[in-house]
């Protein structure tokens, strides 16, 4: 991983200098894996490693040829794993505590920051706890929402007692939005902290937009494209954007719909809306083109943590229509970069979007002003951000000769 000298910034708390961390993230997922927890860690991590932080990566190999990188700055350790039901492409991280003990005891980090609370996460706080390591967290994905679209709504309660355990356990839970912050709070979650997730702004840019890539869609100057991306999924709520579409051609409306991602709908998605396109996955810079290309952003999901998607649109310059949830509700001011949706009315999310398309003038003043709002999630502001959590879970964290005490202590025992 590319890494540069970070500049010495003074803190109030730490007035003489900012040191350089060696710190342990451990996650189970990780890039080419395309998800929004895996991209947005890998931009944290690279972060990281810009601000001259040394980093141990701990994740599962990913397929059996998978190699582990060795950079200056940047290594990975890479632990057993397997498919997760449902999600064959992505792998769970197994058991590994006594691996994860004797790693750490060989290289000790300054600090562990889990990602993700599977086996390998819960592995990695017994770990941490047994070597007296300060541990940090961050709450990436609404597995307790997730249950009720997979029909094991009952299995809520007891995941959510789960992850309160969970990072309840750490010195401190990152989490992306206050309205997150608040429902988890509820749930007696303690020490969270916001800390919102970045967003590429160069590569996410309204400069990408493409007239070739619009002609390829059929797409003539009128046109207004309309975008959804993510997995092709029951929880994304896309039945939303079915009827949306559907609304449109039904009053005449001159409009494509594209569809970014993959997964199970997709059939159901293709029979119902037969002249809808499918692009696929895509990489990065061909994402950034096909947002930039669109009009309007149909994002109807209400089970995000976060909801990076909505943010890369913003920054391309795309309106984004989105229920009242998530990223949307920090980052979408209505009428200004897009439209809100309370969540108790989900059928004004179609009726918003006809009144929205059917205005001549309405799409092109709102596009004119999206950018503007996510200028302040650059990833090295949020790197910034995350460095404080780190510093201060150190600076809570057993005097180091003690520890060492206590660890000769319990080998001898």
């Amino acid at each position: 991983m590319d890494q540069t000298a970070g500049t010495p910034i003074v803190l109030e708390d730490y007035p003489a200098f900012r040191p350089s961390l060696r710190i342990a993230v451990v996650t189970e997922t990780w890039p080419p894996e395309v998800n929004g927890v895996a991209v947005t860690l890998a931009k944290l991590v690279q972060g990281l490693c810009l601000r001259n932080h040394d980093v141990q990566l701990i994740r599962p190999r990913q397929t059996a040829k998978d190699l582990a990188s060795h950079d200056p700055g940047f290594e990975e350790v890479l632990m057993r794993g397997m498919p997760i039901p449902r999600y064959p492409e992505l792998k769970l991280g197994l058991p590994s505590k006594k691996n994860l003990i004797k790693a750490w005891t060989l290289r000790r980090p300054d600090v562990v920051h889990i990602a993700t609370e599977g086996p390998l996460g819960w592995s990695a706080l017994q770990a941490a706890k047994v070597l007296k390591l300060p541990v940090t967290s961050d709450f990436r994905t609404n597995f307790h929402s997730y249950s009720k679209h997979y029909g094991v709504g009952w299995l809520r309660k007891p995941i959510v007692a789960y992850l309160r355990k969970f990072h309840n356990a750490t010195a401190c839970t990152m989490v992306p939005t206050q309205a997150l912050h608040g429902e988890l709070s509820g749930h007696g979650f303690i020490n969270l902290k916001v800390v919102a997730r970045g967003v590429d702004t160069q590569l996410f840019n309204p400069r990408r937009r493409s007239e070739t890539l619009r002609q390829s869609w059929q797409a003539g100057p009128a046109t207004v494209v309309l975008i959804s991306v993510g997995r092709l999924a029951v929880e994304k709520n896309l039945g939303q954007v079915m009827a949306t579409y559907e609304a449109l051609q039904s009053v005449g409306a001159d409009v494509k719909l594209v569809l970014v991602g993959d997964g199970p709908l997709r059939e159901q998605i293709h029979q119902r809306c037969p002249d809808a396109l499918f692009s696929g996955m895509l990489s990065h810079d061909r994402l950034a083109e096909y947002y930039a290309s669109a009009d309007l952003f149909l994002f109807p999901s209400q089970s995000e943590t976060f909801g990076n998607v909505t943010v890369e649109a913003l920054a391309s310059g795309l309106p984004v229509l989105a229920f009242d949830c998530a990223a949307a509700t920090d980052w979408v001011k209505p009428g200004v970069n897009g439209w809100l949706i309370p969540e108790a009315q989900p059928e004004m999310y179609v009726t918003t979007a006809v009144r929205v398309v059917q205005s001549d003038a309405l799409l092109g003043q709102v596009a004119a002003s999206t950018r503007a709002q996510v200028g302040q999630l650059d990833w090295q502001e949020i790197a910034e951000q995350v460095e404080d959590v780190f510093l201060k879970a150190i600076d809570g964290a057993p005097d180091k000769r003690s520890v060492l005490r206590d660890w000769v202590h319990h080998l001898s025992g």
